[in-house]
């Protein structure tokens, strides 16, 4: 370790101190407020290492956070930092060891990749965690460091105090979430010891929602869209930009991404989101709660589906959703496009084959110049049922901070690597412990940002529900 770092003894627990200095502590089990300092330090260090796919960064920062489980006192054995499929990818694989018996193990997950972010498009250093009027703000506090933190740290805190769970508890970082899954993807089909969970625990789905500052509801993620993106282009001769020809590759482009602009997939439901609007409907009144209503009923009207279609939530809640993300066109400013191109990602509804999207579009299109391909391959999976112990422990953490508010069963609009271990056969639900008022948190957008006061919140949360899942007991140092 470099003369730059500095360290601090937490049992036998050394950390890298990046936002703050702090005192010693006793051997014995942290106070909320050395928990909670401990916690921002690990987001500050995450922050500023620019974990974003493709850079290798990814594997510095594994290795950072295996230095504190190593200097924690976990066996070599159980802190793994596993480098693959791709030489730029890092995950690390960390197990709490529990006491002998029959229970199989939870596993944890959490993404340490980022989307980039530039320094002249935000008002803030995005590789910096600034706090600002009560806010974390930089690049990856809601997606998903925040969640990764959580994690760290409260599997730091049960190392610390003694703590033996009746079951393992495996801890996945991965990386390349934010592109193609393919760190968890390899741990998932490359480790055999994690295929034997019995369930998962996902920081990065999930979540509740704030009104006025109050806690409003909190969703247990079961489900989510498939992801599948398609390349659109068009290609043609081109020529001499004074002599413009109607086939123009550009305005041929343009008219295809309008027709899918103007097209909405059909309203389709299924039992996560039909339970959802059915508790939704309880909290909301007059008009909006009718047409709450109408969505979980057997027979939905037109017209709720219309109107709550005019909210991007509800309609992507309730339909597939196709969105051009990208463009490139042209060669140069005096010569007509000899191609053109678009990024159409889509969010499809389970159940909903790929190929039947493919062919909608085609349709949607009906021009010949216009060629869609797949960009990627799509990993459709089947919503994992509710386990009444998840449900439990998620309750008993929710009520302790908000109590009487609502936990509604979700579908995620977004993919998540929960996605590839639902699909390897072990029930996975996002139980994030982070609540943000309905505008969310700007992730992937500037100045991304998270409660101060929430993030703290979440330690508890996952310690409650870590503790009910796995039959706490603590045993002397």
């Amino acid at each position: 370790m470099s003369s730059s770092l500095k360290t601090l003894r937490i049992g036998r627990l050394a950390t890298l101190v990046i936002a703050v200095a702090m005192a010693p502590i006793s051997a014995r089990a942290m106070s909320d407020s050395e928990t909670r300092a401990v916690a921002r330090e690990i987001l500050a260090e995450m922050v500023a290492i620019r974990s974003v796919d493709g850079m290798g960064t990814t594997e510095g920062l594994v290795r950072a956070v295996a230095e504190r489980f190593l200097a924690a006192g976990f066996p070599a054995e159980d802190v793994q930092v596993l480098v693959g499929p791709r030489p730029d990818i890092g995950n690390l694989v960390v197990r709490l060891r529990g006491s002998p018996g029959e229970k199989k193990p939870i596993l944890l997950l959490a993404h340490i990749d980022v989307v980039d972010a530039l320094k002249s498009d935000w008002t803030l250093d995005p590789f910096v965690l600034n706090q600002v009027n009560g806010e974390f703000i930089g690049r990856g506090v809601a997606d998903n460091k925040a969640g990764a933190a959580h994690l760290v740290t409260t599997l730091l805190r049960f190392k610390d105090e003694g703590f033996v769970p009746d079951r393992d508890l495996i801890m996945l970082l991965t990386g390349d979430e934010e592109t193609n899954g393919d760190g968890i993807k390899w741990l998932i089909t490359g480790l055999p010891e994690l295929q034997e969970a019995e369930f998962a625990l996902n920081s990065d789905a999930g979540g509740g929602t704030t009104k006025g500052g109050a806690g409003y509801s909190y969703g247990l993620q079961t489900s989510e869209k498939m992801y599948l993106t398609f390349n659109f282009e068009v290609i043609n001769p081109g020529g001499h930009s004074s002599r413009p020809r109607r086939d123009n590759a550009i305005y041929s482009l343009s008219k295809a991404l309008n027709r899918i602009a103007d097209y909405r997939f059909q309203a389709v439901f299924n039992a996560t989101t039909k339970g959802l609007f059915r508790e939704l409907a309880k909290l909301e009144r007059g008009q909006l709660a009718r047409h709450i209503r109408s969505l979980a009923s057997a027979r939905p009207s037109k017209r709720s589906i219309k109107e709550l279609s005019k909210d991007p939530w509800y309609n992507a809640m309730i339909r597939t959703t196709c969105v051009a993300t990208r463009l490139e066109a042209g060669h140069a400013d005096n010569a007509l496009p000899q191609s053109a191109r678009a990024t159409v990602n889509c969010r499809i509804m389970p159940g909903l084959a790929a190929a039947e999207v493919e062919a909608t579009l085609n349709r949607i299109v009906a021009d010949p110049q216009v060629s869609i391909s797949r960009d990627n391959e799509p990993v459709p999976s089947d919503p994992s049922p509710l386990r009444a112990d998840v449900m439990s422990a998620v309750k008993m953490a929710v009520e302790a901070r908000y109590p009487g508010i609502p936990i509604l069963p979700t579908m995620s609009t977004g993919a998540t690597d929960g996605l590839h271990v639902r699909n390897a056969g072990i029930p996975t639900y996002g139980v994030n412990g982070l609540f943000s008022n309905p505008r969310g948190a700007n992730a992937h957008g500037m100045n991304e940002h998270v409660k101060v006061e929430q993030f703290y919140a979440g330690l508890k949360h996952w310690d409650m529900i870590l503790k009910a899942l796995s039959s706490s007991r603590t045993t002397a140092d």
